[in-house]
């Protein structure tokens, strides 16, 4: 990415994060709208009442000729946001895409494209979450100015242009981060992909962001 384009997201990121809010369930009410559908599964999974859809053996037995899912994921890798599960979906459903700090970068770019492309989704969730690590490592570096070890180095280089700009800013910097990220990652989807910003702009492809309330289990959307 250039630095113009580079600086432009990470202005979008600032004031996305300041102008970021919860967007209601109702929404989305249809229940055949894939987001509303995401968000009815994490409803049911936050009150406890997780239906375990599409785990089942048939179901195994039924996606393995061939898969149709409905959304495209982009989650961190923490052990504690798996998507089907906090979305109360099964195999086949999401097309799940996770790393450290849900970073879009080359690699999972083209993996997301080939969701879009070859499975006609029509939702793409990039989801962040509290207290996320890959955040906290690069607040940690920026504020004690050293480096990660190792190829954590590579996140925190990655998450330093969009963390930057909240250091030492008031309130949590962590949290800060998790939304400006999330909000940038929207951002570089269309601004990277020509193809993800021709689905949007035709109709065919919706893109948000959303935060997992770690304690709660709750998603709630950014953008």
């Amino acid at each position: 990415m250039d630095l113009s384009r580079r600086s432009l997201l990470i202005s979008g990121a600032v004031a996305g994060l300041v102008g970021a809010a919860a967007v209601p369930a109702s929404a989305a009410t249809h229940p055949n709208d894939p987001l509303e559908r995401l968000l009815a599964g994490n409803r049911r999974f936050v009150a406890g009442r997780a239906h375990h859809l599409h785990q089942s053996l048939d179901r195994l037995h039924e996606v393995a000729a061939g898969q149709h899912p409905f959304a495209v994921t982009i989650g961190c890798a923490d052990s504690r946001v798996p998507p089907e599960v906090l979305f109360d979906q099964g195999l086949g459903d999401v097309f799940d895409n996770r790393v450290a700090g849900n970073i879009v970068d080359d690699l999972l770019l083209g993996s997301i494209e080939f969701a879009v492309e070859e499975f006609g989704c029509p939702l793409v969730v990039v989801l962040g979450h509290e207290r996320c690590g890959a955040i906290s490592a690069t607040v940690d570096a920026i504020e004690s100015g050293g480096t990660a070890p190792g190829h954590i180095g590579a996140i925190v280089e990655a998450l330093r242009p969009i963390v930057e700009p909240l250091a030492g800013g008031p309130g949590d910097v962590v949290e800060h981060g998790v939304r400006a990220n999330v909000v940038a990652q929207v951002a570089a989807l269309t601004a990277r992909s020509e193809l993800i910003a021709g689905h949007v702009a035709a109709g065919e492809l919706r893109v948000v962001g959303a935060r997992y309330d770690l304690d709660t289990g709750r998603v709630t959307l950014l953008r």
